[in-house]
């Protein structure tokens, strides 16, 4: 069976249903929304479906029947009346100066004078605003239908440029002011965008604008559900599990470990983000398709201005009427991460007041941290896979010296800003990189006895890491000891390293640390200690031979890319099919992979 176009990044519903791609049928919320009131506000994050719904809402109000058919709309919707639309756009600009806002508003007004004139005496953009939606209704017996597409994006840009930013308040204030002067020729009002910012004015001005942002009713306005997933992409998704060659409910559920998880209003259900899903699905291959397309600096600004603490993220509760606006600088940064789709509600009190925040599936939680490590340590942007990878082969290998090295030579250099202390850049450094590693990592894990700075967690390894400020790396040590936290895994099968690290203030890196193997049966004596490491004495192991490092790579790879076959591994690392031959033999042997499939088409996979 052929299957239908996939509408990836496609925001005009007429050309999306002309050119017979799939459309998840939301005209059900639409058509609700549209007799049950008139003036609306929504925000959603960006890729989220918002364009594409203000497209269907002007395709339906120019009374476009033939494009619904087969949607729910269609045959609930009698009069199809057509009414003049007016459909702002502000997606289009860069907004670095008033003129650019200027521009824009003067070209959309121009193009609606052109079709219902204009007079002398409006002489400004509210003016000329008012004076066209009047003499639309006049000329066509209609009242008017008002779409604004990201109408925060000029704010957004102008984040931290005070000045810019109270231009295009003042701007949009006047001009949106028009809206309630001229409510007797309009029929319907709808503006989107990211976020919601209160002060702007015109939210208080158009008491009449309902904000559905977190209204339940139109929770599922935007984005994607499990079941119409199921009930709309169902081919697609058989069609990835067939040529990956994997169990389509392992498919599946991977799906939604990367992609579903958005909860905008509390007991709601989850939302999958439709680009991502669309990309995953036409090119058979799970990636971070989202975050790819643009992450804006503002957030890094914010949250490294604030010198925030970048696990209370997820552990702090906020008062939930502050995810409803964004406002300055000077506020939390939860609200906008919520409103951005960084951060997604898990849970409320009883009386909903009260929530509780986190990363709402793996594409976020992995795009966001390797988006930061670049802003908070050394690391490249081009080189953070790479380290990234290089970071789980040592925990998952055991190579605890090699991890201490690397994340040493993270901080190297590393400029602060004036407001950060060391201390929080340390542990927002460490909190990244448990993050980052996909492994089971805990910053603040909490025993009988106390706190463990940092636990990490594999399936050979356990790794309890105290750090210190100013201290010695045997302080540390000495604390792991004395409270006991090695204890809860006295009965586990897993070998278990006690690490003791010391971070210097003076030269903003870990200049010493400790390891020791816990030994069970003495209940946390010593069983060997490794060397005292200093800045300036000798850090780390010596290099391993080149063939190790071949096989640390296939490893690498191998993890990176589930399904890779031994022929794309030799092109990959630019190996010889002998050399490659060779290293698999070995690692084999060792038990450490296993092929999946046959010989020619087969892959690898790590042996649990």
């Amino acid at each position: 069976m052929e299957l239908r176009k996939l509408p990836i990044g496609e925001q005009s519903f007429q050309k999306l249903i002309e050119e017979d791609c799939v459309y998840i049928d939301k005209t059900e919320y639409i058509y609700h929304l549209i007799k049950t009131g008139s003036y609306y506000f929504m925000s959603r994050p960006r890729r989220f479906g918002k364009s594409l719904l203000l497209s269907t809402i002007e395709a339906y109000f120019l009374g476009k029947k033939e494009l619904f058919k087969g949607l729910y709309v269609y045959d609930v919707e009698k009069k199809w009346a057509v009414h003049p639309i007016m459909h702002l756009d502000f997606n289009s600009q860069r907004y670095d100066s008033p003129q650019r806002l200027d521009n824009i508003l003067n070209d959309f007004l121009c193009y609606q004078e052109e079709q219902y004139g204009s007079r002398p005496s409006e002489v400004d953009l509210g003016l000329r605003f008012m004076g066209v939606i009047r003499r639309a209704y006049e000329k066509t017996g209609q009242r008017v239908v008002i779409l604004v597409d990201e109408y925060d994006k000029p704010l957004l840009q102008a984040e931290g440029n005070a000045e810019l930013q109270e231009e295009y308040r003042s701007t949009l204030r006047a001009f949106y002011g028009a809206l309630k002067s001229t409510d007797a020729y309009i029929q319907f009002a709808l503006l989107t965008g990211i976020t919601k910012f209160s002060k702007i004015s015109i939210f208080s001005d158009l008491n009449n604008l309902n904000d559905i942002s977190r209204d339940k009713q139109y929770a599922l306005l935007c984005g994607l559900t499990d079941n119409e997933i199921d009930k709309f992409l169902q081919p697609y998704i058989t069609n990835f599990a067939n040529k990956t060659n994997q169990p389509y409910e392992i498919l599946r559920q991977r799906m939604k470990q990367m992609y579903d998880g958005y909860h905008f209003v509390a007991n709601s259900a989850g939302l999958y983000n439709p680009y991502s899903v669309m990309c995953a699905l036409n090119k058979c291959e799970f990636g971070n398709y989202w975050f790819e397309t643009g992450t804006p600096t503002i957030l890094v600004d914010m949250l490294r201005q604030s010198n925030y603490q970048l696990q209370t993220l997820v552990e702090t509760p906020i008062d939930t009427i502050a995810l409803d606006s964004k406002d300055d600088l000077q506020d939390s940064i939860v609200p906008l991460l919520f409103q951005s789709g960084y951060l997604s509600i898990t849970k409320t009190d009883e009386n909903d007041r009260i929530c509780w925040m986190d990363f709402p599936n793996d594409e976020v939680r992995d795009g966001f941290f390797r988006f930061l490590l670049p802003y908070y340590t050394t690391i490249q942007k081009s080189q953070t896979a790479l380290e990234i990878d290089s970071f789980i082969f040592d925990i998952q290998n055991g190579n605890i010296e090699q991890f201490l090295v690397r994340l040493q030579s993270f901080f190297a250099d590393f400029q602060y800003d004036a407001q950060t202390t060391p201390e929080a850049h340390f542990r927002n450094v460490l909190y990244i990189m448990c993050k980052l590693i996909g492994l089971k990592a805990e910053v603040e894990y909490q025993t009988s006895d106390g706190r463990i700075d940092l636990l990490i967690s594999t399936d050979q390894f356990i790794y309890i890491i105290e750090c210190k400020i100013d201290s010695t790396a045997q302080k540390a040590l000495q604390q792991i000891h004395r409270k006991r936290y090695a204890l809860p895994w006295i009965l586990d099968h897993r070998k278990v390293y006690l690490v003791g690290l010391n971070f210097s203030t003076e030269n903003r890196i870990p200049i010493d640390w400790l390891v020791e193997e816990y030994n069970k049966i003495s209940s946390g004596k010593k069983t060997h200690k490794s060397s005292d490491k200093k800045l300036q004495k000798s850090s780390g192991k010596k290099l391993q031979k080149s063939s190790d490092k071949s096989s640390e790579k296939i490893l690498i790879k191998i993890r990176k890319y589930p399904t890779i076959t031994q022929k794309e591994l030799a092109v990959k690392l630019s190996l010889s099919d002998r050399q490659v031959n060779k290293i698999i033999s070995k690692l084999k042997e060792d038990n450490k992979i296993r092929r999946v499939g046959g010989r020619k088409n087969g892959y690898w996979e790590f042996v649990n």
